[in-house]
């Protein structure tokens, strides 16, 4: 199942879970059985009394999770054109419950957010209580190559950025390193690839009876003296000024030839998502906007009911698919979209993408 578990004894029989994905050749890429055993033993640490806290991390030197693994799932899409295959419906339940229950956990959850952290990825570390991230630490939502949208909770964290960021990031898949995470409250410490082993040893030796939370605090304070020289560069608070204008628009396909207008541009950050939105996906782009409108108020259950109406949506219609093909199966990065032009997108497909595909309540109404 790709992902493995450990528990290390602390003092006065404290101990610490310890959960690490363990799929290094597709970058940790979550895939159902990934999911559905890290969502059983995360209920089963939240009930035992004697684990106090949960590391949750990838192996490998490359990511913490790189996102879904979802070539089987567009493999069913195909097999099933223009309806909702049956493991998509249990797919997206099973990864926003797992989502859900990290951004509720009842106990310190620390999440050590190194290397590529995309997709699904970002859904497990943005709900953790402590993420941390590292010099290799790029995190992002890129589902506009493949005909998706930001989903696992994108539409909770991208619409509670500063300003325009949300929809920037959102429609140009930008790169955010650690000092951008810091800076956007995507992540909470900053420490070096080589501390988790002095992470652990301190948290095995906290005693967990006496406030615990001032312990945990100085260790992380402790750790982070030694990282603050590494932290690299500010890319896009120091940009937000510009970008606000620039998206300083009524409509998406505004907000399309506005971003689109800067792949040349001499900043080469701006001019690099410019350039991704210009061949990523029209329909995505719409989702985008529409997901960050409509979350600005909802509660983060509520996210995820819309989120998961939006996913099983994606299934029905063929961007997805596509944006699949071209970029994870064939690779030859020309995805033939079904609607090419951003502003002849009809808007009933769009509407049509947040409306329920099953009977009775909703399968996440116990949130």
């Amino acid at each position: 199942m790709n992902v493995s578990f450990e528990e290390r004894n602390g003092l006065h029989g404290a101990r610490i879970g310890i959960a690490s994905l363990d799929a290094e050749a597709s970058l940790n890429a979550l895939s159902l059985p990934m999911i559905e055993a890290l969502d059983a033993r995360l209920r089963a640490w939240a009930e035992d009394p004697e684990i106090v806290c949960v590391l949750l991390r990838g192996n490998g030197p490359k990511a913490f999770c790189a996102g879904g693994d979802v070539r089987k799932l567009v493999d069913a899409c195909r097999e099933h054109p223009g309806v909702v295959p049956p493991l998509a419906g249990r797919f997206f339940a099973d990864e926003y419950r797992l989502d859900h229950r990290i951004h509720t956990f009842p106990k310190p959850l620390i999440c050590w957010a190194h290397g590529h952290v995309l997709g699904g990825g970002m859904g497990l570390m943005q709900g953790a209580s402590i993420r941390i991230v590292t010099p290799s630490s790029r995190l992002g939502m890129p589902e506009i190559n493949i005909g998706l949208y930001p989903d696992v909770g994108g539409s909770w964290f991208l619409a509670r950025l500063p300003g325009k960021l949300g929809l920037f990031l959102g429609l140009g898949a930008g790169a955010i390193n650690a000092h951008d995470a810091l800076d956007l409250d995507l992540a909470d410490r900053f420490l070096l690839e080589d501390q988790q082993d002095a992470l652990l040893a301190g948290l095995v030796q906290l005693n967990w009876q006496d406030k615990p939370e001032v312990q945990l605090n100085s260790l992380f304070k402790a750790l982070e003296h030694e990282a603050r020289g590494e932290l690299p560069e500010a890319q896009w608070l120091p940009r937000r000024k510009r970008i606000d204008e620039l998206l300083d628009v009524a409509d998406l396909p505004a907000a399309w030839k506005a971003m689109t207008a800067l792949q040349h541009d001499s900043d080469v950050p701006l001019a690099r998502a410019a350039k991704t939105l210009a061949a990523g996906c029209p329909l995505t782009a719409h989702l985008v906007w529409e997901q960050i409108r409509r979350a600005k108020h909802l509660s983060l259950a509520e996210v995820f009911r819309l989120e998961y109406a939006m996913s099983l949506n994606c299934c029905r219609h063929p961007e997805f698919p596509e944006g699949v093909r071209a970029r994870l199966i064939d690779k030859d990065n020309v995805p033939r979209w079904h609607w090419p032009d951003v502003a002849a997108i009809p808007r009933a497909v769009i509407e049509a993408h947040f409306e329920p595909v099953w009977d009775g309540r909703h399968p996440l109404d116990d949130l």
